[in-house]
């Protein structure tokens, strides 16, 4: 049996969306989801027998790495950069009382 797309269908995939379609706009969704639908009908005609399933593409691989300080602590030459310069920290103008 084929899958029917009807106004009641489009009307809760909208308010479940949240899109408000004109009239116009329903007939097409209608339209567009049956050709989708009819899309998947012939996706399961395949024979996929043999065919072992998968996740990815690729391999995944576990990347996870040393995690090494390379650059050190640079903190006085960004400090250089501060027009004013407190307690090894930058000093900003308050942005409330």
């Amino acid at each position: 049996m084929k899958p029917r797309i009807d106004d009641e269908t489009i009307e809760y995939i909208g308010i479940l969306a949240k899109l408000e379609l004109s009239p116009e706009e329903r007939e097409q969704a209608k339209g567009d989801m049956g050709r989708m639908l009819d899309y998947i009908g012939k996706l399961e005609e395949l024979d996929t027998a043999g065919i072992e399933p998968v996740s990815h593409v690729f391999t995944v691989e576990n990347v996870f790495r040393e995690d090494v300080v390379t650059n050190g602590d640079m903190r006085g030459d960004i400090l250089k950069n501060a027009p004013e310069e407190k307690d090894g920290m930058f000093v900003v103008p308050k942005t409330f009382d």
